[in-house]
This record gives C-alpha cells, sequence and structure tokens, in this order.
C-alpha cells in the first residue's frame, strides 16, 4: 500500500518515523510530509497553540499538497490525533483513497460526505480526553452512513496518544496491539 502517514500535533517526531519505519517493514510506501514546517513541541498545549496560529484552512492546504503528487496512486490516508483528523478529511474527499487508519483521532463529518465501502480502521484510548464515548458513537453513525466500512478498537486505561513512547501516554501493550491489528487491516486492502 501506499500511505501518507500524518503526525498529531505534537509534530513530526522520532514515534512518526518510527511508526513509519514499521509500516514500510510490513512491505509499505509510506511518507510522512511535515504540515508544521520542521516545528515539533514538547507539550500538547504548545503544539495547539501553534496549531491555532497557523489555522485549519493552512494546515489542511498543506496536507493536501503533500498528497496530491500521490493520490492517483489510490493512498491508504492515516495519521495520529490531529493527523488523524486531517487523514480522514482527505480520504473521505478522494474518490481514490484505498483506505483510512485512524490512531487516536477522529474528525467532523461533512452532511455530504460519501464513499464507496471505505474500509476504516481506529485505534482509541479507552476513555479519551479528546474522543469522549457520545463523539464516537456519533462519528460511528455518521461513517456509516457515509458508506464507511468502520472498525472501531478501544485501549482500556492507555493514554491519548498511546503509541508514542516518549510521551507519558504510551502503553506499550496496547501501542503493539494496535500496530499488529493495524498492520492485519493493511494486509486486507
Amino acid at each position: 500500500m501506499n500511505i501518507m502517514l500524518f503526525h498529531s500535533t505534537y509534530g513530526l517526531r522520532p514515534a512518526v518515523h518510527e511508526a513509519a519505519g514499521r509500516l514500510r517493514a510490513a512491505g509499505h510506501k509510506v511518507w510522512t510530509p511535515d504540515l508544521f514546517e520542521g516545528r515539533a513541541f514538547d507539550t500538547v498545549e504548545e503544539g495547539m497553540a501553534f496549531q491555532d496560529e497557523l489555522g485549519k484552512d493552512e494546515l489542511l492546504k498543506r496536507a493536501v499538497l503533500a498528497a496530491a503528487p500521490y493520490s492517483e496512486r489510490g493512498l491508504v490516508y492515516a495519521g495520529f490525533s490531529l493527523g488523524a483528523a486531517t487523514a480522514q478529511t482527505l480520504a473521505l474527499g478522494d474518490e481514490k483513497a484505498r483506505g483510512l487508519l485512524l490512531l487516536h483521532g477522529t474528525s467532523d463529518i461533512a452532511e455530504s460526505a460519501s464513499v464507496d465501502d471505505l474500509p476504516v480502521q481506529l485505534h482509541v484510548a479507552e476513555p479519551d480526553p479528546f474522543e469522549s464515548d457520545d463523539w464516537l458513537n456519533a462519528w460511528y453513525l455518521q461513517m456509516g452512513r457515509a458508506g464507511a466500512d468502520v472498525e472501531v478498537y478501544r485501549y482500556a486505561g492507555a493514554g491519548h496518544l498511546f503509541t508514542d513512547p516518549e510521551l507519558d501516554d504510551f502503553d506499550a501493550e496496547a501501542a503493539e496491539s494496535a500496530w499488529r491489528t493495524a498492520i492485519g487491516f493493511l494486509e486486507t486492502l
């Protein structure tokens, strides 16, 4: 698969490169665009402040420009938290998208969104401070109405970004389970 992997609000940090390496080792081609153009942050608050300063439109523009040269190949869009939200937006707007892999995040869904059985897999903490149960239930139903084929995996007791070994949220067991399931998902596409 050709995978466009978007970073979280922390920026393009070592955990993203490690994830890309893991996916490449499983036989996939992976791009990791730097939507923050070299900026990385130590706290979520710093990252969110920069993200707000940058603006949603600029962030989306950068993501579209990063994916555009490869979209004809049929991309799997993937991302971490903010990057998952970005990946979801692009996948729902790309008729050639092959799949959507969401780690730690989701996004709003336009009422007009429509896909043809787009395979989607979400991995999220339970509970998650950014992805409440009510939100996830509504999101799941909306994705189904849009035509996506969605699988959701919850990780009890894990922190929000539980796959990032440099953060306090890290949970080795949950991370390994998520990666094992995600790689299996990618093999089916």
